[in-house]
């Protein structure tokens, strides 16, 4: 896991010294080593910092050169087949001399003999990688398949950068690149910025599965060339729900998927540091920590992050899933406190706005696991694909009671609604309760409501996710002088038979990159932690796309056949629980120690002058909040993690 960057322009008027300033910045990404590569006519610079975790000696040490000489490589990632690609590399081709055994090294071997496109399609990982070819004199961008690795690109002034991550580019000469306003509408939708933007105009961010080759003409006319396709997981399910796969019996269909993980786990083992696992207790994370000792002569290190207060507290499962898998366990309890710190290092970490509040436990349990080891396997995924997430459900049974009602009515009850004041319905809450169902009963009646009221108004399907369980703001009139760009989750849904099947491809391609792998990458990466994800072998979410969804979903509970995986390793009383999520109290901590920093962020005077935001909704969302009245909290992260973002700035 590594740190890459690098510039690329036609008169070559940078300074290749800026290489080290680039570079700099991302010095958390790989603290092992550095390394340097410039070409002066053709104004090309490249710039890596190292992370080892295989090859630990200088054979490894990047921007590497090809044993042709033709391509120059700086590489973020881990190829987990590289060992398989050698093979057949020397099987084909029968000589070829190895420096090393770093899979930067078979990579570039794969170039010269196949060239870079076909070398990719062999490669089983993740990555993001930037490749010289001296011999066509173009920069060649690529982006692993499920978007673990993140790639930002784009014009400063007149140069065209490259980076991992954001911040770097800001170090070229002449940065002066305005917000994306457009960007921040989808930012206050989403909590994360989904790719290809950015926060900053000019800047994109490379879409998962894609390339991008730009050549010295292109530079000339200051032209960017549209980045293409070399894997697409709309395809993937699309192709897959057509042609399922057929098992004799549900056993079958469990061996198999049993089989096809648990390499996928040996694959990402491999490496020449300590390596261990985050281990939650639920499904996703106790599966591929099984399945870790399963093949592991040693006990498997495991780490895990408890809260004291029970509401967010998971540790106690991870303990007793640890002691019956017989791993190296190591938990950490924290406390408001602990948390609270983590706070102000937000805009550095993740160096664009991004409101995900389980960032703050994410980066604490990489903290405390980067004292152990320098890898660590991580269970996500394992919703999207499997139909884990709970919102699926609740998506599913509104809108098939929903759709039953004439639009009309349903928008005429919606209206109804929101007319009355959440004060009054409130008020009314001893008369109301009792005709609700009881998951509603509890809290603040008038809140609940008004937040039903728009899922009753919602026109379709796509409509009632994306409004109703998706979303954070309506940016219309929130965010000034700006449109909110379409998305995927705007434009046709995909071609699937059912609603769950939509609604977990499209979190896969949007969510998943865009929100919960930015989240990891970052937290890990700020400690020098690389994180792995098993369920992201490409060969299992081909796999898991041509399941029948009966193999998921079964009455009415998502991730059937991985709790039948599962259960051959663990026993069913350690995992049968309601899920929970990674959270921790903002809601509280917005009313207690936290007040005073959000209240100087959200004033008025301030959200005027800097003449981003409409501040009569945040105002009013603030006051609510406060009262006790409503509880606004992720909508309030949203706007103090940009505004404590936009301060970092300067």
């Amino acid at each position: 896991m590594c740190g890459i960057t690098g510039f690329f322009s036609f008169n070559d008027a940078i300074d290749p010294a800026i290489l080290n300033s680039m570079a700099a910045a991302i010095r958390h990404r790989g603290p092992d080593d550095s390394g340097l590569w410039h070409d002066a006519e053709s104004g090309i610079g490249l710039a890596h910092r190292r992370l080892s975790i295989l090859d630990l000696s200088p054979a490894g040490h990047q921007p590497m050169s090809s044993a042709s000489g033709r391509f120059v490589i700086v590489f973020n990632g881990e190829i987990y087949n590289h060992l398989e690609i050698r093979e057949e590399l020397e099987k084909s081709f029968h000589k070829v001399a190895w420096n090393g055994h770093s899979d930067t090294e078979t990579v570039l071997a794969g170039f010269d003999a196949w060239g870079v496109e076909r070398t990719l399609q062999r490669a089983i990982g993740m990555f993001a990688i930037a490749v010289w070819d001296k011999a066509e004199k173009t920069l060649i961008l690529f982006r692993d398949r499920l978007g673990e690795k993140p790639l930002y690109y784009g014009w400063v002034g007149r140069t065209f950068g490259f980076a991992s991550e954001l911040k770097v580019l800001r170090a070229l000469p002449g940065f002066t690149n305005p917000i994306n306003r457009a960007a921040l509408a989808l930012f206050m939708r989403h909590n994360a910025v989904p790719a290809p933007h950015s926060i900053y105009e000019k800047i994109y961010k490379l879409r998962p599965g894609h390339w991008l080759t730009i050549a010295q003409d292109d530079i000339r006319r200051h032209r960017l060339p549209e980045s293409k396709a070399y894997w697409c997981l709309l395809d993937v399910a699309q192709t897959g729900v057509a042609q399922p796969s057929q098992f004799v019996n549900d056993a079958n269909a469990v061996d198999a998927l049993e089989k096809v993980l648990m390499k996928s786990v040996r694959g990402q083992m491999l490496a020449d540091v300590p390596l261990g696992a985050f281990l939650s207790g639920g499904i996703d994370s106790s599966l591929v920590v099984a399945l870790m000792q399963a093949q592991s002569s040693l006990p498997v290190q495991s780490f895990s992050i408890g809260f004291f207060e029970d509401a967010y507290n998971e540790a106690q499962h991870a303990k007793a899933v640890a002691r019956h898998l017989g791993t190296d366990h190591t938990e950490l309890y924290v406390t408001d406190h602990d948390a609270l710190t983590v706070i102000p290092k937000l805009p550095t970490i993740y160096c664009e706005p991004f409101s995900d509040s389980s960032q703050i436990p994410t980066f604490l349990l990489s903290q405390m696991t980067r004292q152990r080891v320098t890898v660590a396997l991580s269970g996500d995924a394992g919703d999207e694909l499997f139909g884990g997430y709970n919102r699926y459900f609740i998506a599913m049974r509104l809108w098939r009671k929903l759709s039953l009602i004439p639009r009309f009515l349903r928008m005429g009850m919606g209206m109804a609604i929101r007319v009355v004041p959440i004060e009054i319905w409130n008020s009314l809450s001893p008369f109301i309760s009792p005709f609700l169902p009881t998951s509603k009963r509890a809290g603040i009646v008038g809140d609940k409501l008004h937040k039903g009221a728009v899922l009753l108004q919602a026109g379709y399907g796509s409509t009632l996710y994306r409004n109703g369980f998706i979303s954070h703001w309506d940016p219309d009139g929130l965010v000034l002088d700006t449109e909110e760009p379409s998305t995927p989750l705007t434009e046709s849904w995909p071609v699937l038979p059912t609603f769950i099947e939509q609604m977990m491809a499209l979190d896969a391609i949007t969510y998943l990159p865009d929100d919960i792998l930015v989240k990891v990458d970052r937290a890990a990466m700020a400690v020098s932690l690389e994180i792995r994800v098993p369920f992201l072998d490409h060969r299992v979410v081909e796999f898991a796309w041509r399941l029948p969804l009966h193999y998921k979903v079964r009455h009415g509970v998502g991730k059937w056949i991985l709790r039948e995986v599962l259960y051959k390793y663990v026993p069913r009383k350690l995992i049968e629980r309601p899920k929970m999520g990674f959270g921790v109290p903002i809601d509280s901590w917005l009313r207690g120690p936290l007040r005073e920093w959000a209240e100087a962020l959200l004033a008025e005077d301030r959200l005027k002058r800097e003449g981003f935001f409409n501040p009569a909704p945040i105002r009013k969302k603030w006051a609510e909040h406060l009262s006790g009245q409503r509880n606004w909290q992720y909508h309030l992260w949203d706007v103090l993690m940009f505004q404590s973002w936009l301060a970092e700035q300067g």
